[in-house]
């Protein structure tokens, strides 16, 4: 989707927000809240929509009919079609992503794959590594789905060590962590933006 015009402004873009965790209190989608506050404050030109994926089945080709998918799974499927770019939040299972997001990621590439030729950006927390195992796996997953992600900066957040990062219901309260991730927004937008002008 080509990124809109508003009068007076960079052009606009619309990022689809995915959330790996279903728990509403994880530090995970406390990420994604804040990301969606932030670009609201602070960063013109930007909008978030978070994108749930707790209702997707699990992948099941006998579930697609001649061209058609559940209608759960289509919806899911428009709206990361309708979007300009993706930001990823992943908490890191076993060394990989978690179920959920990898079965999200299957239904979105089934054909037509409609992940193809999108900026992405991923962010984590948790994990002794803060999540960036699991990182490097998405980012392997991403070269089949045609995905473009950025580079820099970088963000898995070790989210136990103090200080806190995050209050009793998994907000995110760190203003250092909190500007680390408007950084990744930026870059996100910028890279959106450069690719839609190729």
């Amino acid at each position: 989707m080509a990124a809109s015009v508003r009068a007076g402004a960079k052009p606009w873009i619309k990022i689809a927000a995915i959330c790996g965790s279903l728990l509403e209190d994880s530090c995970t989608h406390g990420l994604i809240r804040s990301a969606i506050e932030i670009s609201k404050s602070s960063i013109p030109g930007v909008e978030i929509e978070h994108v749930e994926i707790a209702e997707l089945p699990m992948l099941n080709t006998d579930l697609e009919g001649e061209g058609n998918f559940p209608p759960v799974v289509e919806a899911f499927r428009q709206k990361i079609l309708a979007a300009d770019s993706i930001l990823f939040a992943s908490p890191e299972y076993k060394y990989s992503v978690s179920a959920p997001l990898k079965n999200a990621l299957d239904w979105a590439s089934r054909p037509p794959n409609v992940w193809g030729d999108k900026a992405a950006a991923i962010i984590s927390s948790l994990g002794g590594s803060g999540g960036a195992r699991s990182q490097y796996h998405l980012r392997q997953i991403g070269v089949f789905l045609d995905l473009h992600f950025i580079n820099k900066p970088e963000f898995s957040l070790k989210a136990l060590e103090p200080p806190a990062k995050f209050d009793k219901n998994g907000n995110l309260i760190d203003a250092q962590t909190r500007e680390n991730l408007k950084q990744v927004l930026l870059s996100l937008q910028a890279f959106t933006l450069r690719l839609q002008r190729r």
